[in-house]
């Protein structure tokens, strides 16, 4: 699963993608950039201390820095190399400039996320559009043509597809189209670090929902600093911004949930992991993320949920409590359950 960052020139777009995962892009490199980040668990972290195992794994997301358009003078994110990178990514963050830029001009967040959200639709609707002509053309298509033009329609009053109700069947068939403003949106907001610890402006919430996508504050130079500080001396440097927690961890959690992701849980003395499922994923299916012969060979799921182990602390005073539920193939793993597959091949 890949999260792209995006935003326009001078946003600190690469600057925070290097923050975040520790990587320092070459500019002069127009090939995407990824970075892989561990999504932060307190869950997993309470069964390693259970557990003591040899291995402990958190769930990753992977992170795609893709190049600007060609022209820098334009005011412009997406030219036909970025269009094309953009949708390789099963999500987007739009990085906005929140502080002055190097003359000095005040930033505008709400107009760069409107006009970035203009970007996408646009680039949809050529998309749309040349294919509602060829299907046109061509006999047995009333249906994608019914649904390529409601689209059209939809994108053309400025809206991105990502507000358009779709159903689940609909969902699929736009799958292989990779429609830039159908995909989750993360705005996050890069401001100086005297402003890191206030909220989100209601000027920039309010434009990031009416665009259907979420919004954060982040602050590229702070994560940059947080990141050189030794472990014991972070605590302190946040505490004295009024920060709970890095941004990155905001951040990231955000990105996973952007997805639509869940973590089960796998717990034992060998090892304690985070596995990343899609939210509304059946038992059986799950299974296959550990292993495809778990999967063609199950048999049942022995499911405890998190809140319920911490407390109980082993799986069997879990079992004698009654917490310890058998499931069938067709049940959907919740967030945070803690379970062991039985399977037989």
């Amino acid at each position: 699963m890949k999260v792209g960052l995006a935003g326009f020139p001078g946003s600190g777009k690469t600057t925070v993608f290097a923050a975040l995962t520790g990587l320092r892009p070459d500019p002069a490199d127009r090939r995407p950039q990824l970075g892989t980040i561990k999504v932060p668990d307190a869950r997993i972290d309470v069964l390693a201390e259970i557990f003591q195992p040899k291995k402990t794994t958190y769930a990753e997301v992977s992170f795609v820095d893709f190049p600007p358009a060609r022209d820098p003078q334009k005011r412009t994110v997406l030219d036909a190399e970025a269009v094309t990178a953009l949708r390789d990514a099963d999500a987007l963050v739009e990085v906005v400039r929140g502080f002055p830029d190097l003359a000095g001009a005040a930033p505008q967040p709400a107009a760069d996320i409107e006009a970035f959200d203009t970007e996408l639709v646009l680039a949809d609707l050529g998309q749309v559009e040349k294919r509602l002509e060829r299907a046109k053309k061509e006999k047995g298509r009333e249906r994608e043509v019914a649904l390529l033009g409601r689209l059209a329609a939809h994108l053309e009053a400025g809206k991105p597809l990502r507000l358009l109700d779709l159903a689940a069947e609909e969902r699929s068939e736009l799958a292989g189209f990779a429609f830039l403003s159908l995909r989750p949106l993360l705005v996050v907001l890069n401001v100086p670090e005297a402003e890191v610890a206030k909220p989100v402006p209601e000027e920039v919430a309010a434009r990031a929902h009416a665009a259907g996508a979420e919004a954060m504050v982040l602050s590229a130079q702070v994560e940059a600093d947080v990141a050189e500080l030794e472990p014991e001396e972070r605590a302190a440097f946040l505490t004295d911004l009024g920060l709970a927690e890095t941004a990155r961890d905001r951040f990231v959690r955000a990105s996973y949930a952007l997805l639509d992701l869940i973590s089960f849980l796998t717990a034992g003395e060998d090892e304690c992991r985070a596995w990343p499922i899609r939210r509304g994923t059946p038992a059986r299916k799950a299974a296959g993320r550990i292993h495809s012969d778990i999967e063609r060979g199950f048999i049942r799921a022995e499911v405890v949920a998190f809140e319920d182990f911490k407390v109980l602390r082993s799986e069997a005073k879990a079992r004698e409590a009654g917490k310890l539920r058998l499931e069938g193939k067709d049940y959907v793993v919740q967030d945070g359950d803690i379970v062991h597959f039985r399977f037989a091949v």
